[in-house]
C-alpha cells in the first residue's frame, strides 16, 4: 500500500494546478460533451483555398474494410464507430478520419463515410471525446475544401464539434492534445469565420507554441513522432492562412512560419541520412508523415529549414564517414506531461553504413499491459540497470513517477560526458562517457559506491551477432568490453509498429562498479 502510495505521490507532484483545476471542472460539467444537435451555426466558406497537402496513409481499405495500427477490420454491411474491439486508440484512429486525405478515396465515398458517421453521431463515444474531435475537424475541412463541397448537414455537425472542442479544451491534459486542439480551433474559425473561435485559438496557439518548441526547434515532449505530427500540423495551418491571407491574422502566419522553419531544421539534423527517423521515446513508423513527405511539402509553402545545433532537446547527433550516432543525455521530458516518455537517459543509436545497428526497442502499443510496460523500462534501451531497479518508475501506460535528472553534462571535441540521479534512493549516479572517433565508439560507465550494474545492447533484426571469449563480433566489427562479470546474447522483440514486432537479439553485461565497452567498426 505505501508503495502504491508513493507512486501517485511522485507522479501527482509535478503536475501544474491548470491540469488539477481543468480535470475537477470538466467532471462537474459532463453536459458540455454533448451537441446540440438543434444549435445555430454559421456557413460553411467552402470557397477557402488550400493547396495539396500530405497524402494519409492507407486505411481505407473499400467499402467497410480498414487497417489502423497494423490490424485490418471488415465491418461488412454496418459501420461501428465504437468498436472497441481493437482497442482504444484503433477507435480513435477509425474517428479521427485521416482516411479522407488518402490518395485513393474516392469523394463520393468520402461523404458516405461523414454522413453515416453523423447519423450515428448521438451514440457515439470515444469519437465525440476532445483528441479525436480536435484531428477530426482538421480531416473534415481539408476533405471538404479540396472537392468545393457545400453540404449543409455536414457543416451543421461539424458547427456543433467545434463548439463541443470550443468549450473543453484539454487544459488538463496540456501538451501535444492542447496544441491539437488549437489547431482545430484556428481550422474551425476560418471555415466558418468565427471570430471568437479564433480568438481562443490564438491564445492556445501563442502561449502553447513559444512553450512547447524548445529553443533548437524540437517539440519539448522529445519524441521524433509527435514532432513530426506538430510540423505538420502546423504546415497545414500555414498552408490555411497564407492562402487565404486576406482573411488571416499576420502575427499568427509570422508566428507559424518561425516554428515550422526551426521545427523543420531539427527534424533534418535529427534524421538519419538514409531517412529513417529515430525510433525513440514513443516513436513508431507509418504515424506521422516521413522526413522527406514534411521537406516537400514545407518548401511548397515556402518554409527553408533553420538549423540549430541540438542542445536543449537533449539529443546530440555525431555523423563520421561510417557511422551515425544519436545520443540522449537529456531529461525525460516536461515534468508535468512525461506520457511520451520511457525510462531511457544515456540512451543511443547507432547506424553504420546507412543501415540501423543498435537499435531502440520501439513500441507496439498503447494499451496499458506488459507489453507497453517493457516497452518503457530501461531494459528495453542501450543504456544501464543498477541493482535491477528502474532509472524512472514507468507505469499505468502513460504514468512516470520518480524520474532520473541530468545533474552534469560535458562537452568537448570528441567526448560527451553526463550525470544522472535516478539511483539517488540506493545513493548511486551514473556517469556515462561516449568518446567517438572515426575507427571506434567508446562508452564508459561508471557507478558510485560499488553498485551492481546491467547494460544493455540491442541489435538490429538484420544484425546477427555471435559472442565468444568476452567480446561480441559481426559484419559490423567487433565490440570488446573491460570488467564485464558476465555476457549473454538473448532474444528480444523489436517493435516494428504498432501491433508488430520482430525477433532479434541483445547483449546483457553484468559488471560492478564500471564498465568500458568500445565497438570497433570494419
Amino acid at each position: 500500500m505505501f508503495r502504491l502510495w508513493s507512486r501517485y505521490y511522485h507522479t501527482l507532484k509535478f503536475l501544474k494546478w491548470t491540469q488539477i483545476k481543468y480535470r475537477l471542472w470538466y467532471s462537474l460539467r459532463s453536459n458540455i460533451s454533448t451537441p446540440d444537435p438543434n444549435a445555430m451555426f454559421l456557413p460553411g466558406q467552402w470557397d477557402l483555398q488550400l493547396v495539396d497537402s500530405i497524402l494519409a496513409y492507407t486505411s481505407w481499405l473499400g467499402d467497410c474494410r480498414f487497417k489502423f495500427l497494423n490490424i485490418e477490420h471488415d465491418f461488412k454491411n454496418k459501420i461501428d464507430w465504437n468498436y472497441a474491439a481493437h482497442g482504444k486508440l484503433w477507435t480513435y484512429n477509425l474517428t479521427y478520419f485521416e482516411f479522407l486525405s488518402q490518395p485513393d478515396l474516392p469523394k463520393d465515398k468520402g461523404l458516405e463515410l461523414i454522413h453515416d458517421f453523423i447519423a450515428q453521431q448521438s451514440t457515439i463515444k470515444d469519437g465525440l471525446e476532445t483528441f479525436p474531435i480536435s484531428l477530426r475537424i482538421v480531416f473534415w475541412i481539408k476533405f471538404l475544401l479540396k472537392h468545393k463541397i457545400q453540404d449543409h448537414q455536414i457543416d451543421q455537425s461539424l458547427y456543433g464539434q467545434l463548439q463541443m472542442l470550443y468549450k473543453k479544451p484539454e487544459y488538463h491534459l496540456l501538451g501535444n492534445h492542447l496544441l491539437e486542439n488549437g489547431f482545430a480551433l484556428l481550422f474551425g474559425s476560418r471555415y466558418f469565420a468565427d471570430e471568437k473561435v479564433l480568438k481562443l485559438a490564438r491564445a492556445i496557439l501563442v502561449e502553447q507554441l513559444k512553450e512547447q518548441i524548445l529553443s533548437d526547434g524540437a517539440h519539448f515532449e522529445r519524441s521524433p513522432m509527435y514532432h513530426q505530427l506538430m510540423l505538420y500540423r502546423i504546415l497545414d495551418c500555414i498552408n490555411l492562412l497564407k492562402n487565404n491571407s486576406e482573411k488571416s491574422p499576420k502575427d499568427l502566419i509570422k508566428l507559424l512560419t518561425e516554428k515550422a522553419e526551426y521545427m523543420l531544421g531539427w527534424m533534418i539534423a535529427i534524421t538519419f541520412n538514409n531517412g529513417d527517423m529515430p525510433l525513440v521515446k514513443d516513436s513508431t513508423n507509418e504515424v506521422a508523415p516521413t522526413a522527406a513527405a514534411l521537406k516537400n511539402y514545407a518548401y511548397q509553402l515556402g518554409i527553408i529549414p533553420k538549423i540549430k545545433p541540438l542542445k536543449t532537446s537533449g539529443f546530440r547527433k555525431i555523423k563520421m564517414a561510417r557511422y551515425e550516432l544519436l545520443v540522449d543525455v537529456g531529461n525525460i521530458g516536461p515534468d508535468y506531461i512525461p506520457g511520451h516518455a520511457h525510462s531511457d537517459t544515456f540512451n543511443f543509436i547507432l547506424y553504420q553504413d546507412d543501415r540501423p545497428l543498435l537499435v531502440d526497442t520501439g513500441i507496439s502499443t498503447y494499451e496499458k499491459n506488459t507489453r507497453r510496460t517493457e516497452e518503457r523500462s530501461t531494459a528495453a534501451h542501450n543504456t544501464l540497470m543498477v541493482s535491477g531497479l528502474e532509472q524512472s518508475e514507468v507505469w499505468g501506460g502513460f504514468r512516470v513517477a520518480r524520474r532520473a535528472k541530468i545533474t552534469q553534462l560535458e562537452e568537448s571535441d570528441g567526448k560527451i560526458t553526463a550525470i544522472h540521479d535516478g539511483y539517488r534512493r540506493i545513493n548511486c549516479e551514473h556517469r556515462r562517457s561516449f568518446t567517438y572517433c572515426e575507427e571506434y565508439l567508446e562508452i564508459k560507465d561508471e557507478l558510485t559506491d560499488k553498485h551492481e550494474g546491467t547494460a544493455f545492447l540491442h541489435f538490429h533484426p538484420a544484425v546477427f551477432p555471435q559472442l565468444a571469449h568476452q567480446r561480441i563480433t559481426g559484419k559490423f566489427g567487433t565490440i570488446y568490453f573491460k570488467n564485464a562479470d558476465e555476457i549473454r546474447l538473448v532474444p528480444y522483440l523489436m517493435a516494428t509498429g504498432f501491433n508488430q514486432t520482430k525477433e532479434a537479439v541483445r547483449a546483457i553485461v553484468n559488471f560492478k562498479n564500471h564498465l568500458h565497452t568500445i565497438i570497433k567498426m570494419t
